[in-house]
């Protein structure tokens, strides 16, 4: 069971604040911060209101008994995040999977499937092999070749769980493994939804692939990405096996149709000897003329994970827990959560 202060500890790293910064906040000594979060020192019930109120969490959240959960993030092989990023994305991903693990104990029977089909991961000793192993994936997964309509709603089915993280300005995706059973990919809220997207199928590229020492590891996920979102017979179809210059407009149909942005788009179409480089080249600077390198047209609607809330809403309305531990279940404040909400939600969705 996790003590008080680790409660603390992790609301606080979840809310991205030091120690100096919550007790100026709450108005204790930075000391009293660090005796509370180091179980030294107990604070009191004015104190402790007055902790969650700062840190925006439930009362409940500080002094829930649940099991320790502990997670290690998946590096990507070139790529690391700050310690202060790593703190509060690992926070964020922590808390949101203490209260699914929570969640999924009322449904023993139900629990999302183990993640990882039979021969994977998969060796990868080339791009070649990369693209191989998407197209595996897509057929362990019966997905045919039809665009993936919504890429969060399948990892969640598949058992993979996402966490959108808030306030990691520099921060893309990361994977962390709780057990052998349970991966969960860490992705910003705030990013575009076509890039969140290829966050994602970047990140089940490091999971699905066993990618040789000699290979680019971020080469390769990014090749698996585009795969996955955009098979190579797909492409082909849609953009002709060889042409000598594509059309920003047709690209802006295709990323509304596939989910893949423009710039995914052309890498793609280079990658499978479809476009040129001096016609690649042109686009790009077509693209930077327009801005569109910074911030492309075409705003898909954003995916957010839906089986934990499903979960919760089957908890309330059998009866099983209030609308209160309902909210507390799902992070969010009871007002935010109440039937009224949900049902302006599910009106001006």
């Amino acid at each position: 069971m996790l003590p008080i202060g680790e409660r603390l500890r992790l609301a606080r790293l979840k809310a991205g604040m030091s120690q100096l910064e919550l007790a100026e906040r709450v108005g204790v000594s930075a000391m009293s911060i660090s005796k509370y979060e180091n179980n030294l020192m107990v604070p009191s019930a004015t104190t402790l209101s007055r902790l969650a109120q700062v840190l925006e969490v439930r009362l409940e959240f500080l002094l829930r008994q649940a099991p320790a959960v502990q997670i290690a993030p998946l590096y990507r092989r070139h790529r690391r995040m700050s310690a202060k990023t790593e703190q509060l994305v690992k926070a964020q991903v922590q808390d949101r999977l203490e209260r699914y693990l929570l969640v999924e104990s009322f449904f023993p029977d139900e629990r999302a499937r183990t993640w990882l089909p039979e021969g994977f991961p998969y060796p990868v000793r080339s791009l070649d092999d990369a693209e191989r192993a998407a197209a595996a994936l897509r057929e362990a997964w019966q997905l045919g070749t039809d665009p993936i309509v919504n890429l969060t709603e399948l990892l969640e089915d598949k058992g993979i769980r996402i966490g959108l993280i808030e306030g990691a300005a520099n921060f893309d995706a990361c994977t962390f493994l709780y057990d052998e059973h349970t991966p969960v990919i860490a992705v910003n809220r705030n990013r575009p939804a076509d890039r969140q997207r290829f966050d994602l199928a970047h990140e089940v590229g490091h999971l699905m692939m066993q990618v040789a020492d000699y290979l680019d590891e971020e080469k390769a996920a990014h090749r698996f990405a585009a795969a996955l979102l955009v098979p190579a017979a797909v492409a082909v179809m849609e953009l002709g096996q060889r042409r000598s210059y594509l059309d920003l407009f047709e690209l802006l149909k295709l990323k509304e149709k596939y989910g893949m942005s423009i710039a995914a788009w052309i890498y793609r179409a280079q990658d499978l000897g479809i476009l040129p480089g001096g016609s690649a080249r042109r686009l790009w600077q077509q693209l930077s003329a327009r801005g569109w390198r910074k911030e492309e047209p075409g705003m898909l609607p954003p995916e957010t994970p839906g089986r934990m809330y499903r979960l919760v809403r089957r908890l309330v309305a059998e009866g099983i827990i209030s609308e209160a531990r309902a909210a507390e279940l799902m992070g969010e404040r009871i007002a935010l959560f109440s039937p009224q909400r949900e049902e302006a939600r599910a009106v001006y969705r």
